[in-house]
């Protein structure tokens, strides 16, 4: 691999090291493949502060609602078998249910559009005040009436996925985990992923990262428990799995995939937009069983599909470029870790390497990282040019400046905000040895980490 996306993933990892550190997030995963194949596959941080235990990339995670991706591949697969159709209606299959609810087709769940409650009407579960659902208790809560008319809105319904767990068992004549982990999970050659943690503790053969709560009310985090069951709930958010299992998964539900267990018209059913989803503070989309959406950076807007997850002490988010070829999936220990945003600066990165190339001889040599009071910046070099990420942003590319190279230690600020010194010299500094110590940008001395860290230890530590 020697194109832009190289010089990318060399980068994205050590932007995601400072991430962790400014954050306090325990731990990040993050795997990147492209067609299929794992180009990436890093852990950054600890599984387990209490316990002082390093995250590694074989370490698993709570996922969540990526779950719902793998129970809407199962119920398309029972439609390519010609076991069920889209169109049935939910009562077929599960009985006792609401005349409301049971009305309701395969489709409408699918896609939230059937109108049924989000957790019930008593959802501790997700604050661990109560074990989560078994299947009479939840069809108990589908016996009541759903909260809107089938085909208002899209209204997410964790319930909605269990029932279709339930149809997926009496479809099959087995029960949903079993099922799914032989149809779905391990024809899709995923070794690292369960559809629910055992029901009694203690039996995992596996390392689990530890779930860690955010930083409010207490000031600090403390560990969750991360290995319960999820039972009936388990088509909805119960699965354990690692990023990399994750980006294999996804890039095999791409509508050009060359490997897949589905046909490409089921693939390209699951990533249709549906639904657009109300009242959101940026421009997102349904489907079956699959959210979707685009990232506008420097080299214009790329399509993404994928899901996200959120587990108490757990948030993820895995996506697909099917233009480029790419799938990404990002996952986090601690409720507050921003998975989300750290996936869409992953894809920032990329952008920008997309659109400037693979940096020339005589910039190549210009990688570093350079501090000052006010922060850090990553001296990249792309194309004719280097840029100037800020590791602090979610978005490190955000108003990027450019700086153009004229000698082999001298180059001039060609592009920059106007509150930046667009127009100014840059002079890299060496010693009598020839190495480089330090840059000059515009008139500000920058330095290395360690000698920055050295100063202000000095001066304002003591």
């Amino acid at each position: 691999m020697t194109d832009w996306l190289s010089h990318a993933l060399d980068y994205i990892p050590r932007w995601l090291e400072y991430q962790q550190r400014q954050s306090g997030v325990p731990g990040i995963a993050i795997a990147v493949a492209r067609n299929g194949k794992i180009l990436l596959d890093v852990a950054i941080g600890q599984a387990d502060t209490k316990r002082g235990q390093a995250l590694t990339a074989q370490h698993r995670f709570r996922v969540a609602s990526h779950s719902k991706s793998f129970t809407a591949a199962g119920i398309m697969l029972l439609r390519e078998r010609g076991k069920l159709a889209l169109d049935d209606a939910v009562g077929r299959y599960v009985p006792g249910l609401h005349k409301q609810v049971a009305q309701a087709s395969l489709q409408q769940l699918l896609s939230h559009g059937a109108g049924i409650v989000r957790d019930g009407w008593n959802s501790e579960q997700w604050q661990h005040r109560r074990p989560f659902l078994n299947g009479d208790e939840l069809r108990t809560d589908l016996a009541r009436a759903p909260i809107l008319p089938a085909d208002q809105r899209f209204k997410y319904s964790n319930h909605g996925y269990g029932l279709l767990g339930l149809v997926i068992e009496a479809v099959a004549g087995e029960s949903y985990g079993a099922w799914i982990a032989r149809e779905v999970v391990a024809a899709c050659g995923l070794e690292q992923t369960l559809p629910d943690m055992p029901a009694k503790k203690g039996r995992a053969h596996f390392p689990l990262a530890a779930g860690h709560s955010g930083r409010w009310p207490l000031g600090k985090r403390v560990v969750l428990p991360g290995d319960v069951c999820t039972y009936a709930m388990a088509p909805a958010t119960g699965f354990v799995s690692t990023a990399s299992d994750l980006a294999r998964f996804f890039a095999q539900l791409a509508p050009d995939a060359k490997r897949s267990l589905l046909s490409p018209a089921s693939r390209r059913a699951m990533v249709r937009r549906l639904w657009a989803n109300p009242n959101s503070g940026f421009e997102n989309y349904y489907g079956l069983g699959i959210n979707s959406g685009a990232v506008r950076g420097q080299s214009g807007e790329w399509q993404w599909f994928g899901h996200g997850g959120a587990f108490p002490g757990y948030i993820s988010q895995s996506a697909v470029l099917p233009a480029q070829g790419l799938s990404i999936s990002v996952l986090t220990n601690a409720g507050d870790g921003p998975a989300g945003m750290w996936l869409d600066g992953a894809v920032q990165v990329m952008q920008a390497y997309a659109q400037h190339g693979v940096p020339t001889r005589q910039v190549k040599d210009w990688a570093a990282r350079w501090c000052s009071l006010f922060g850090v910046g990553d001296w990249l070099p792309m194309g004719k040019r280097v840029l100037i990420a800020t590791p602090a942003f979610g978005n490190p590319m955000l108003e990027a400046t450019q700086v153009e190279i004229i000698a082999r230690d001298r180059g001039r600020v060609a592009l920059a905000g106007g509150f930046g010194n667009h127009g100014e010299a840059v002079e890299r500094i060496r010693d009598a040895r020839g190495r480089v110590t330090a840059l000059r940008n515009g008139g500000m001395m920058l330095y290395p980490e360690a000698r920055i860290t050295r100063e202000m230890r000095r001066k304002f530590d003591s």
